[in-house]
């Protein structure tokens, strides 16, 4: 049996072409409906550190980003106009930008303004640019709002900087713990007096690390001290009536999720704080979040090693009952066993590639219920953005990448509230890392989202079973490859779908 599949051009073009292939190995994928795993809170990205900046370039450029950041959108085509991310991580920063030079950090874009001021008072200009950025993210109809903290404001650290002096010690005195939390709402009251609700607030941020180099705002915490300030936080907004949840705690690793690992005091987080024989138990607050959050940074290379990390953070969130787990930062950065370097922007196919597998990966074997890339919009040489920038404070040029449209092929199609379900290729015994297929379901429409990435140099047939409802007839695909963004693509035969080489192919049975 030959293979056909219609492909529409996204050049504007009403032509479609139906194009023949050869019969070759098709392998199965079998979609169980019925039987489910995590819902999916939600896809994000982070305003840091350039939103400052981009929230003040000219009203066009800005909109053009935030449009492929937001968007839910289609063109004339059918092709998606952005990638409906559906949560924006907004960061609230230390003040350093205020101290120059001297605030002992060297790239001026990683200094962060602050909403507040030492004496107390709310200025949305503060951080102009992020708040423009957080509030369109909100008139483009993003979900959720989280707002995180690298630091404490410098009025509050030991050294009056956003960085420690030594990393054996954090940057935050007990006493001023109760002032830190005050810090908090009072920025999370001002900001929804502004219009703008936060849904989150991440009080701390990979606080293993020792933070000491004036890369960046940054302190280590220790477990007891988080428990402290998160119990003093969750004091504060129930005094102040917000109904803003507390998110922890940010592991710079998932491996201190679930074992000690090198930190000692530091990691074995959901011991820590959600077994109810820890002193440091914070599980019945009532603003805490009902998941906690780590970084898949380190862990993604070789693939038998993130598996089985990952097996290990599912097997620890499932011991606490109603827990979840969110992997809240990720990025290409080193240590990948030669797979991919960070250094070195690169718009293609081969980092989008890597992305699509790591996020596989924390959906399906760790089970996060949510995944969030790092810089949102970058303007550095590195594998680290969604759209790239040049470096300039008032204007610029900007570019796409590959890896914003690959997390398209997630975030775009697989909204809040989507169960993911049975997805299984019956031609392996286990999926490898050239041919990896997951599924997701809306409960409330029976809509099918089905995601599969070939890393292959070559294409790959599937043919789709859909047990027990049986197959619906009408499917819709969109491509991304080195050659097209998320670009619309008609599939006439779900029983035998062709998967390009080097791309990835979303399948809907209908488009939220």
């Amino acid at each position: 049996m030959a293979i056909f599949l219609i492909l529409c051009l996204s050049t504007g073009s009403t032509h479609c072409q139906v194009v023949t292939h050869p019969p070759t190995e098709v392998f199965n994928l079998k979609i169980d409906p019925q039987n489910l795993f995590q819902e999916i809170d939600h896809f994000g990205a982070s305003d840091a550190w350039s939103g400052q900046f981009v929230g003040n370039w000219p009203e066009d450029k800005k909109q053009t980003i935030t449009d492929l950041l937001f968007s839910k959108d289609m063109d004339e085509q059918g092709n998606p106009i952005g990638i409906g991310l559906s949560l924006w991580r907004m960061n609230l920063g230390a003040a350093s930008a205020g101290q120059g030079d001297g605030s002992g950090i060297r790239d001026p874009w990683r200094r962060a303004p602050s909403f507040l001021n030492e004496d107390g008072h709310f200025d949305r200009e503060g951080q102009k640019g992020q708040f423009w950025l957080a509030h369109t993210a909100k008139e483009k109809k993003v979900e959720y709002l989280l707002a995180f903290l690298n630091s404490p404001p410098v009025w509050l650290t030991r050294n009056g900087k956003a960085f420690v002096d030594s990393g054996k010690q954090s940057n935050l005195a007990s006493e001023n713990q109760a002032a830190f939390a005050n810090f908090m709402v009072a920025t999370l009251m001002g900001l929804k007096e502004e219009g703008l609700a936060v849904d989150y607030i991440s009080p701390v941020n990979e606080p293993q690390w020792d933070w000491e180099d004036g890369g960046q705002e940054g302190t280590p915490f220790w477990n007891r001290e988080i428990a402290s300030i998160v119990r003093s936080l969750d004091a504060k907004l129930q005094e102040s009536g917000l109904s803003t949840k507390i998110d922890i705690a940010e592991a710079g690793q998932i491996e201190y999720l679930y074992g000690e690992h090198n930190r000692p005091g530091r990691a074995n987080q959901i011991r820590e704080f959600f077994e109810k024989d820890s002193e440091n138990y914070i599980g019945d607050l009532a603003h805490l979040s009902t998941a906690i959050s780590g970084h898949s940074y380190f862990t993604t290379s070789p693939v038998h090693q993130a598996v089985r990390k990952r097996e290990l953070v599912a097997n620890a969130v499932q011991q606490v009952p109603r827990l979840k787990y969110w992997m809240s930062e990720y990025c290409i950065l080193g240590g990948n066993e030669g797979e991919i370097s960070g250094s070195g922007k690169d718009l293609g196919m081969t980092p989008a590639l890597y992305m699509a597998r790591v996020i596989y990966h924390d959906l399906v074997v760790a089970q996060a219920s949510a995944w969030h890339w790092w810089l949102a919009i970058s303007p550095y040489d590195y594998k680290d953005g969604l759209v790239y920038i040049s470096k300039s404070e008032t204007d610029g040029d900007m570019e796409e990448s590959k890896m914003l449209w690959a997390m398209g092929n997630y975030s775009r199609f697989i909204r809040p509230g989507y169960r993911r379900v049975s997805a299984t290729l019956t031609d392996q015994q286990m999926q490898n890392k050239d041919l990896l297929a997951s599924a997701y379901r809306d409960p409330e429409s029976g809509n099918l989202v089905i995601v599969l990435v070939n890393a292959n140099n070559s294409e790959a047939k599937v043919s789709l079973q859909v047990e027990r409802d049986g197959i619906p007839e009408e499917w819709a695909g969109y491509l991304t490859d080195k050659d097209h963004d998320l670009a619309f693509r008609s599939i006439l035969s779900p029983e035998e779908v062709l998967v390009p080489a080097s791309s990835i192919l979303t399948l809907t049975t209908g488009v939220p």
